[in-house]
């Protein structure tokens, strides 16, 4: 018996629906993403305290100043002299007054009061205590005039 051969054609199969799943899969954990790890700056080493714990709330009005040290690779410092960094932006301690200012300018324009914008400051456990109460009396100064602050720490596990 013979056999006639057939016409056969390859299926094709309709990846529209599987692309649409897989937009949304990505809108949905871009939505539900902590876009407070966005401001986190691996060259600041936090320091680590037992009392250290996020807030309970995200705060509304805030911005964060990373303050740490240039640090190779390998995590080690490569200058001793600490720096404000604005993603790529690099800043001495001396250099961040018209940064803070414009920082404030934009909150007053958008209409939010000053009294209630919080600055966290994100600093190295290695930078002096007294640069860090430096940068909070310029954040104080006339002309910028931020009101409160944040210092972030690592939560210390306890064992």
């Amino acid at each position: 018996m013979k056999i006639k051969p057939t016409n056969t054609e390859i299926a094709e199969v309709n990846m529209t629906p599987m692309i649409d799943i897989v937009f949304q899969l990505i809108t949905f954990f871009m939505v539900i993403n902590n876009f407070d790890q966005n401001e986190a700056d691996e060259r600041v080493a936090l320091p680590r305290d037992q009392l250290a714990k996020p807030p309970a709330v995200q705060r509304k009005d805030a911005f964060v100043l990373n303050f740490g040290f240039d640090r190779d690779k390998d995590g080690k410092k490569i200058s001793e002299l600490p720096f404000l960094f604005f993603g790529d932006e690099k800043l001495s301690l001396e250099q961040v007054r018209p940064r803070l200012r414009q920082e404030s300018q934009f909150y007053s324009a958008i209409g939010t009061d000053l009294e209630d914008v919080t600055v966290e400051i994100r600093a190295d456990a290695n930078v002096p205590s007294g640069m860090i109460q430096e940068l909070i009396q310029m954040c104080q100064e006339t002309g910028i005039e931020f009101q409160r602050f944040a210092l972030k720490a690592t939560q210390k596990s306890v064992p």
